[in-house]
């Protein structure tokens, strides 16, 4: 598995449930008890191992009429050292999600493990969770954390990409969490550029949470990165229709037309009839056909 072609037959979480963090939340209870972290801001990033309960998937089990789900079981702090990190996240390929906003520590990283073993990604997933509040009110504090914490993920990037043994590094960013992925890719092209062309893989962009002037802008200064870019986008988001209101009426990126958001050079994928319900913001974990999209873009960039 991994640097030389990612399989999709099963999951390494279905072998090994266990995903790899790297968060700048503050620690609660010294990050060894639930809920591990909270909302507010740390002053150092922590890396550490969750170790999960997958469902039991034998015929007979909750899991077959749909009432077994993954657990987080626990919590074990590992070094934040890069040369460290990059040894906890292996020589195969990497999967990294980063979540968006009015999430939990516990929830992002059940998130990464459904979204993981949903397109069966073949080598380490990691979950980068920025301090949220989960709270509908607290929009402002949420994309404040978010911008926060782009230097520590471009940390974590570096360290990834910088590792020779290491494959390619793989991202999948929901919502309020592709204006933090977007601005470490910037910093990170800035730093390296081209050559950490081939270290990076697929970049999914799952119902972008950010202005399309904003967009526009910062992925001209990320070089061959942006032909890496998949945008998931849906014209009846209401939740990317309520966050344009509070922007000031500003159309998000997740919710424009298709050929709007294609015309700046990055690949788009209209999810807008695959969403039937009343968000239609979580496609990415919900849909299966959105989750083939996923599954091909990291594909093509392996094979």
């Amino acid at each position: 598995m991994g640097a030389t072609g990612a399989r999709f037959d099963a999951s390494s979480l279905s072998v090994d449930p266990t995903l790899l963090v790297t968060t700048t939340r503050k620690p609660v209870n010294g990050g060894r008890a639930k809920p591990w972290f909270g909302p507010e801001r740390a002053t150092s990033m922590t890396v550490a191992r969750a170790k999960l309960v997958a469902p039991d998937e034998s015929r007979l089990s909750l899991a077959s009429v749909g009432l077994d789900d993954w657990r987080l079981d626990r919590i074990e702090p590992v070094s934040a050292e890069g040369s460290d990190l990059a040894a906890q996240a292996g020589a195969g390929d990497v999967l990294i999600y980063v979540h968006g906003f009015k999430q939990t520590f516990e929830t992002a990283v059940l998130d990464a493990a459904h979204l993981s073993d949903g397109i069966k990604f073949r080598g380490r997933t990691m979950v980068f969770s920025w301090p949220s509040k989960a709270g509908l009110f607290d929009y402002a504090y949420d994309r404040d954390s978010a911008m926060w914490s782009r230097d520590a993920f471009e940390r974590v990037l570096s360290a990834l990409v910088s590792n020779p043994t290491g494959g390619r590094v793989h991202i999948v960013a929901h919502s309020m969490g592709t204006m933090l992925t977007l601005e470490s890719l910037r910093q990170l092209y800035a730093r390296y550029g081209d050559t950490v062309t081939s270290k990076i893989g697929a970049v999914v962009f799952a119902s972008p949470d950010i202005d399309m002037d904003v967009f526009s802008s910062s992925i001209q200064r990320i070089g061959p990165l942006t032909g890496k870019i998949t945008v998931i986008a849906s014209t009846n988001d209401r939740a990317l229709a309520l966050s344009g209101q509070i922007a000031g009426g500003m159309t998000r990126v997740g919710a424009a037309e298709k050929a709007v958001i294609a015309r700046l050079g990055v690949r788009v994928v209209d999810a807008s009839q695959e969403g039937w319900g009343i968000i239609n913001h979580d496609l990415f974990l919900s849909n299966a056909e959105v989750q083939r999209v996923i599954r091909r873009s990291i594909d093509g960039t392996t094979a």
